[in-house]
Parts: C-alpha cells; structure tokens; sequence
C-alpha cells in the first residue's frame, strides 16, 4: 500500500470522492500542513494553527496510480481559490498536495504545471505542493461523516472560473 494526502476543502466531501476511487483501500481525515501540536477541529477553525482540513488516501498503486488520484485531487475542487472552497473560508480550506516521496513531489509539480498549460482556469492555480507534515487524525465523528450520515457527496455551488 502507499499513501497520499491531499487538501482541498472541507475534508468530508474530498474523503467520500476518493473513497469511490477503486484502488483506494482506506481514507482518513485530519489536519497536516501547521504548527500547533495536536489540533482539534475547534481549534482548526479558528484559522490560527496553520493546520488544514486533509484527507489521508491509502491506495494500491497496482491498482489506481498516484496520477490517477491527481486527477481525482483536481477535479474536486476549484485550485484557483486562494484559502476558500465555495462557502469555507481560511487557511484550514486552502488547496494543498501533501507529497511523501520525491517522486510524488515531481508528479504533483507536473500535474498542476499541465492544468496551468491547459488554460482551463482563467484564475491562476494557487495549490501548494509541499512535503508531507506530521499528520493529525481528526476527532471520530469527522472520520467517514457523510457515509455515517447517509449522504454521498458535498454539492459545492460552481463558480464561474472555469
């Protein structure tokens, strides 16, 4: 198994779409990407840890390819959005790829230089792609919360950047 970790946006939404991704074996949510040690949502939420909301994705690469789940990581979300997706704003909702091995650092820089190429963004692509930070499993309830309410998917309203 390998893992990646992705932020973009409120992570229950971005948790049930990689879940639908065969090859992907598990998923968790959490905070990665600040300072503070052992953050909580409540204090994620205030905007002050440095902490985003991200989506930890164990995945067979037998299976479904780190690229394939770029693709999956794009599609998601709007990567134009500096800190906000739709309604969520501040930092905790900013769009971030957390690499583990150089070689997901070099797949990340490529896949988001190929949608900058592409012009399908009349924004510029604000994502980060940064190294992997200590991971911090969010609270139980936050795990898996849309399949534990019945739902889905998280419809976010469309923006006009595309």
């Amino acid at each position: 198994m390998a893992k990646a970790t992705f932020a973009a946006g409120c992570f229950w939404g971005v948790e049930a779409e990689f879940l639908q991704v065969k090859g992907v074996t598990n998923t968790r949510v959490g905070y990665t990407g600040g300072w503070t040690e052992d953050p909580t949502y409540e204090s994620v939420c205030t905007d002050k840890t440095g902490h985003c909301e991200a989506v930890e994705v164990e995945y067979d690469p037998t299976v479904v390819s780190y690229e394939e789940l770029l693709d999956v990581f794009w599609k998601l979300h709007d990567p134009t959005t500096l800190n906000r997706q739709g309604p969520d704003i501040g930092t905790q909702y900013r769009s971030a790829i957390f690499c583990h091995l150089p070689e997901q650092q070099a797949a990340a820089l490529d896949s988001k230089e190929s949608l900058v190429l592409s012009k399908k963004y009349k924004s510029p692509i604000v994502t980060q792609v940064v190294t992997a930070e200590k991971f911090y499993p969010a609270e139980e309830y936050h795990q898996r919360y849309l399949e534990k309410q019945g739902i889905k998917h998280c419809i976010l309203p469309k923006d006009d950047n595309q």
